[in-house]
Formats: C-alpha cells, sequence, structure tokens
C-alpha cells in the first residue's frame, strides 16, 4: 500500500519538474532569439529613422520613412547597386568554381591512390593553418606585379580578386568533403567499374547526389564568405566602380564629419537580402547536411 501511494506522489513531482525543465528552456530559447535579433531589429530601425544620427534612435523611430533607402538608391555618387552587383558576381562566380574544383578533388582524394597523395593533403592542411592577414602583403604584392603582366588579374580588378578568394575558399573545403566521400561505401564504386561506368559517370550519378546536402552546405558557406570578405577586398581594390558592396559601407561611415548612419543602415539591411533568402530556399539541404555530418562524422 505504501509503494502505491509513493508511486502516485511521484508522478505529479516528476510533470512538475518536466514543465519547470520546459519553461526553463523556453526563456532560454527567447533570451537568446531576442539577443541574436535585436542588432537587426536595431538596424531595420535606423535604416528607417530619417534623420540618421544615432545619438536620436530608438527602436521604434518617431517619424519613420523610407527616405534613407531613397537616397542610397538614387544619388548618383553612392553607386550602391555597382557594389551589389559586383558583390554577387564575385560570390557567386567563386562559390560555383569553389565547388566544382572541390568535389572532384575530394573524390580524388577519396578514391584514388596515387604518389605524393599524403603529402599535398598535409600541405593543404597546414597552408590553412596560417591566417590569411599574415599573407597580406605577399598577397598585395604578387596581385600588383602580376597585374603588369596580365591587367585583369592585377590591382582593383574583380577578377583578380576572386582569384584570391577562390585559392583561400579550396583548401578547408577539400578536407571537409573528402570526409564526407571517405563515409560513402566503396562497394558503390566497384558496382559501378562492374557495370562499365567510368569514373566521371560514378561520380556524378552515384556519388554526388550522396553527398548533395554536404555540397550545398559548403556552397552556402563560401558564399557567405566571400559575400561578407571585407579586408582583402579593401586593399585590393581603388576606385568606387570596383567596389563591393562591403567596401562601399565601409566607405559611408567612414566619412569624417559626415557619416549618415540611416543611409547605412539602409544599405546594410538590402545587403543582407541574398543571405537571408539563401537560408531560407536552402534550409532543408544545410538541415541534412549538418545531420549527415553530425552523424556521420
Amino acid at each position: 500500500m505504501s509503494t502505491v501511494t509513493t508511486t502516485k506522489k511521484s508522478l505529479p513531482s516528476a510533470a512538475r519538474s518536466r514543465r519547470i525543465s520546459k519553461t526553463i528552456r523556453m526563456i532560454i530559447a527567447i533570451v537568446m532569439i531576442f539577443f541574436a535579433l535585436f542588432p537587426a531589429a536595431w538596424a531595420v530601425s535606423a535604416s528607417l529613422n530619417p534623420v540618421g544620427n544615432l545619438a536620436s534612435q530608438t527602436l521604434i523611430p518617431a517619424n519613420a520613412s523610407l527616405k534613407n533607402y531613397q537616397e542610397l538608391l538614387s544619388s548618383p555618387t553612392l553607386k550602391f547597386g555597382t557594389w551589389m552587383w559586383n558583390s554577387l558576381k564575385v560570390s557567386v562566380s567563386v562559390t560555383l568554381l569553389s565547388v566544382l574544383i572541390t568535389t572532384t578533388t575530394a573524390f580524388a582524394f577519396s578514391r584514388f591512390r596515387f604518389y605524393g597523395r599524403g603529402t599535398l593533403l598535409k600541405s593543404i592542411l597546414l597552408i590553412q593553418v596560417f591566417p590569411a592577414i599574415l599573407a597580406m602583403v605577399a598577397i598585395f604584392a604578387i596581385v600588383q606585379q602580376l597585374g603588369s603582366q596580365i591587367p585583369f588579374l592585377g590591382l582593383n580588378t574583380l577578377t583578380g580578386l576572386g582569384f584570391i578568394y577562390l585559392g583561400g575558399a579550396m583548401g578547408i573545403n577539400i578536407w571537409l568533403m573528402k570526409g564526407f566521400f571517405d563515409t560513402v561505401p566503396i562497394d558503390i564504386d566497384e558496382s559501378a567499374m562492374v557495370d562499365g561506368a567510368t569514373h566521371w559517370q560514378t561520380f556524378w550519378m552515384l556519388i554526388f547526389p550522396l553527398v548533395r546536402p554536404v555540397v550545398v552546405v559548403v556552397a552556402l558557406l563560401t558564399f557567405i564568405s566571400t559575400y561578407g570578405e571585407f579586408l582583402l577586398a579593401r586593399v585590393l581594390l581603388k576606385s568606387n566602380d570596383s567596389f563591393t558592396v562591403m567596401v562601399g559601407l565601409y566607405q559611408l561611415q567612414a566619412q569624417q564629419f559626415a557619416t549618415n548612419w540611416g543611409v547605412f543602415c539602409a544599405g546594410a539591411v538590402i545587403a543582407a537580402i541574398p543571405i537571408v533568402v539563401l537560408y531560407l530556399f536552402l534550409q532543408d539541404y544545410i538541415v541534412g547536411g549538418l545531420t549527415t555530418g553530425a552523424v556521420k562524422g
């Protein structure tokens, strides 16, 4: 009888503990969401503030208007549309080339056995250990001298900047993709070879569909890192017509005694739209790729 009574008493206690635990998790989640969304909400609010002064900025501006957006898009000196187009051109090109080179290279490292394979993999990993800022002077000198021989790869060119980005993006992505290719059973390749398939057919028709979510994640990370990169672009690009959106926005807030934070925030809000759209469009692939990596890695 006492055992039954104890069990009945423990049931409400367990339910109460679960409710308390759930409430605590909800509070923590709400706090984290608030800290994540507050800077974005403040930027949107500042972009709608016609005053353009952060000293009088509130979360809900008194006289909200689209004045800052109109000034940003209509001003002939800002060239915000050109900056956005430059960033999208470089980011999309680097992403496509990086995914193409990375996937094929990782497949070769994963499936083929050739002389120098281990040395090459270690060299790629060793290069990634050093931050890019250490090579900034060397990169500037190389691009400057390369431009004297091949002008479209020199300073102040988007092509030259794109090739620098491409070289920096491939290293860690090759290691990441190789790890996922290693998780695909080799029996698939052997079965395809028995059926007479070439290595390219095996890669494109059998292996690639299995690692597609990871390819999407790599492509998205490459696009975001290229699209949001500032330091290299600031060093290599000199003219207003060749600026990427990050360098162009920096020029807006770097003007002494003439900083208009409203216009700057309006540009930041518009510049964030491609990233948000990509996340929303590719969210299923992102979850699948990250889940695959968590299970198989």
